[in-house]
């Protein structure tokens, strides 16, 4: 099985459904035998995706950079716990022990990993797939963007195409799966 890497928010002021999100996210990729690899931390939609894996069986692998393990929000509980010197170093040891990318509801800093992630793609630096769920609309006025990006020529349409868009988990990690294999 893969080892995907799931981008997602760490912030403790979420409504419940998003955490629920998360930890439902973590529960399917434990159950169908995948390995999860997320930021590292142990709060938000973070800790509830790493919490959703271990309880349904899963193997998780956090990678954070000091400064956060000193602010105790780091996920102890990992099975392997990997620490960075930077948030840069944080995002290139993440692509490099992921076969595959889950993007789910986050702020800037899973939208920063999702693009360094597209961007090294569309550069092929890596052809390992990209699954963005788009649950309630969450992330339709960004698409709408992005294909307005598209459609100017900022954006070529085979590099928009690496970004599989999808609505639920289990259409996400279909997804996922059929491009592993």
């Amino acid at each position: 099985m893969a080892a995907v890497c799931v981008f997602c928010a760490s912030s403790r002021t979420l409504d419940q459904r998003w955490l629920d999100l998360a930890a439902e996210t973590g529960a399917a990729l434990a159950r169908r035998g995948h390995t999860l690899v997320s930021g590292g931390g142990c709060v938000g939609m973070m800790g509830a995706l790493a919490d959703g894996a271990r309880a349904a069986g899963g193997r998780t692998v956090g990678v954070i950079p000091q400064a956060l393990v000193d602010l105790e929000v780091a996920d102890l509980a990992s099975d392997e716990l990997l620490v960075t010197d930077s948030m840069a170093s944080r995002k290139t040891l993440m692509i490099d022990k992921s076969d595959a990318f889950l993007t789910l509801p986050g702020g800037l800093g899973t939208l920063d990993e999702l693009f360094e992630v597209w961007t090294t793609a569309t550069l092929a630096l890596h052809s390992k797939p990209m699954v963005l769920i788009d649950t309630d609309g969450f992330y339709r006025p960004l698409l709408n963007w992005l294909d307005t990006l598209t459609d100017q020529r900022f954006l070529k349409p085979a590099g928009r195409d690496l970004l599989t868009v999808a609505s639920s988990v289990d259409e996400a990690l279909t997804a996922l799966e059929s491009h592993l294999t």
